[in-house]
């Protein structure tokens, strides 16, 4: 009867075989035909809920007040001096001639926000000033060294912040480097710390190197042809200069000088360590305001700095889109010898600038971390590893309040890895999402690149006040860990930079490769693990190395988020070393330099220095 039926008959199971396979091949290709839109779906829902959501409670709270929508708090703080300075008095009711007047005397009272928009002007000047030098020796002269010396001028982009804190402290402080330098000279010493002159030297060493990289960028772009014929037609070469080269430069050098002013309006953990409250600025206020639970007051602060922020990158937009200048060709300017080939005036006057610039330059950038690589081994007897040892000591014998060293560096590892893990396909995703032609592009451009425009001091406290503090939706009440909390804020912080190392590789693939792999069959989700991503895979790497290195010195969002818990990281930790003593401070910052050292030699090694960032 089995027989009959068929069901012992290996002729039927040889059928079933291929109808199952078939079936299979099918339910494959569907998953991988929707997969990238799932992704995006995800991508955008994670987004949602780890930066827009919690961004928007921020906003939330600074209108709605007790249960009631308002703007008083908003209205208290321009009507505050101490925040607007001579400014408030206009809402007050005081003549605008009277204020002019006070702005104009000789110690105007600027209030926080006047502040912070006066110490991120002088920051900007001083990082153009210490930039452009740079640029021009980058793309005019040629050197052994120069592709090395070019490519480190990405390394403030993953550099922590509070320890490069750490090495201005072991360079201009009382007992620091350069005190040392000038007593064995006979000279007397220098106080800088906690001050201005620290604050805008520190912004210089971040931003100098970003404005050098996106005017050389632009320098390289100058189309010879066009140089050479304005010179056959008479112009000399200062005229030549102004007319052809200057106009296609001072886009980039606009644009880095923008930038320069957006991160050193927005700056915390500099201000913080060389500072402190007295040079206070927004972020710092803002953060103050949440330690003091005076939520609403520190939202509508931080939003009256993402007003600003993003009104100065408006303002710079509209400039570029009305002034834009594209280079006309391919040949760029041939780059002189940096040894003079005569010994005259006109070869010897730039290289004896470019000399001077050198020892401010070997000054400002390389002090800083040689100091406190030697502070992390020098005691008052010469050498000594009493640091090291102490950091050792405090784990073993530390009480719990304290800040230990190795569940720093643990927690911190750990959360470079989880967030590296959230960061990665999310960038991919967005990087592939805005490198497509469709219509709306340009706007899931601007959000997914959001987060670069919000501070991680906002960020923090709307995870803070969201989800660890819990929602509830339909009765149920949800929360997150402070851990999951400090993921989700790294992953953001983290993932725009793997956007914009990827997307640059994307664009520069043939579009016929997918092509011929769609022709073939190929699924969108296939052609791009098989064909693109294997293409621009050391742009790739180099994403997944900003993002770890980015984890790793994140400092901003995790102080909020760690306070009063176990969850601090190796940032945190050198943060309240450095408050008490300098050693086990800058031995702590040797360790957090090895670290991220690491993911920037893998960017190196890997070649991601050749694309996007």
């Amino acid at each position: 009867m089995s027989d009959a039926v068929g069901g012992d008959d290996p002729a039927r199971g040889a059928r079933d075989s291929p109808d199952r396979a078939v079936a299979r091949r099918r339910v494959r290709d569907r998953v991988e035909r929707r997969a990238l839109t799932a992704l995006a779906v995800a991508t955008v829902g994670l987004l949602l809920v780890v930066f827009y959501y919690p961004v928007a409670t921020v906003f939330i709270d600074a209108v709605v007040v007790d249960g009631r929508v308002t703007l008083r708090v908003f209205a208290d703080i321009f009507r505050d001096p101490f925040y607007f300075g001579e400014l408030a008095r206009l809402l007050s009711g005081v003549p605008p001639a009277t204020v002019l007047a006070s702005l104009l005397s000789p110690d105007p009272r600027l209030g926080i926000v006047g502040f912070t928009v006066y110490q991120a002007l002088l920051s900007t000047v001083a990082s153009v000033a210490l930039g452009l030098p740079a640029a021009y020796l980058l793309a005019r002269y040629e050197f052994p060294g120069r592709r090395t010396l070019r490519s480190l001028t990405i390394l403030p982009f993953v550099l922590p912040s509070i320890m490069v804190a750490v090495g201005f402290v072991a360079t201009f402080g009382d007992r620091g480097t350069l005190n040392a330098v000038l007593g064995a000279v006979g000279l007397g010493p220098v106080d800088l710390l906690f001050t201005l002159e620290a604050v805008v030297i520190a912004h210089a060493f971040y931003n100098a190197p970003l404005v050098a990289r996106v005017t050389t960028a632009a320098w390289e772009s100058v189309d010879a042809g066009a140089v050479e014929t304005a010179r056959s037609l008479g112009a000399s070469p200062l005229r030549a200069f102004r007319d052809v080269v200057a106009p296609q430069i001072v886009p980039a050098v606009l644009m880095g000088a923008t930038l320069t002013f957006v991160f050193t309006f927005g700056t915390f953990p500099i201000v913080l360590a060389l500072g402190g409250f007295q040079l206070a600025t927004v972020e710092v206020f803002v953060y103050r305001l949440i330690r003091n639970l005076n939520y609403a007051q520190a939202a509508a602060l931080a939003i009256v700095e993402l007003v600003i922020s993003l009104g100065v990158l408006y303002g710079y937009l509209r400039y570029e889109a009305r002034h834009s200048v594209r280079a006309r060709g391919v040949r760029p300017l041939p780059r002189r010898p940096l040894r003079p080939p005569a010994l005259s005036v006109r070869e010897l006057l730039p290289r004896a600038g470019l000399a001077a610039y050198a020892v401010v330059a070997l000054l400002l950038f390389v002090a800083p971390i040689a100091s406190m690589l030697y502070a992390s081994v020098a005691g008052p007897d010469g050498l000594t590893l009493a640091h090291y040892r102490f950091l050792l000591e405090r784990q073993t014998t530390g009480a719990a309040f304290q800040v230990q060293p190795w569940p720093a560096v643990r927690n911190s590892l750990a959360f470079g890895v989880a967030s590296l893990l959230v960061a990665l396909p999310m960038g991919v995703v967005v990087a592939v999402l805005t490198t497509r032609e469709y219509r709306g592009r340009k706007i899931v451009d601007a959000v997914g690149m959001a987060p670069l425009s919000v501070s991680g001091i906002v960020v923090g406290l709307g995870l803070l006040r969201g989800l660890v503090f819990g929602v509830e939706v339909a009765g149920w009440r949800f929360a997150v860990s402070g851990a999951l909390a400090i993921v989700a804020a790294h992953a953001v912080a983290g993932y725009p930079f793997v956007v914009r190392t990827v997307a640059p590789g994307l664009e520069g693939l043939d579009p016929s490769l997918v092509e011929s792999a769609r022709a073939l069959g190929a699924s969108r989700a296939r052609a791009l693990v098989d064909v693109e991503l294997p293409l621009v895979w050391p742009g790739v790497v180099a994403g997944a190395a900003f993002a770890f290195a980015i984890s790793i010195g994140e400092f901003s969002a995790t102080i909020v988020l760690a306070t009063g818990t176990n969850q601090y990281t190796m940032p945190i930790a050198i943060e309240r070393f450095i408050g008490r003593r300098l050693g086990p401070a800058t031995a702590m910052g040797v360790v957090l330099l090895v670290v991220t050292s690491v993911s920037f030699v893998v960017i190196d090694r890997l070649g991601g220095d050749s694309y996007g960032l």
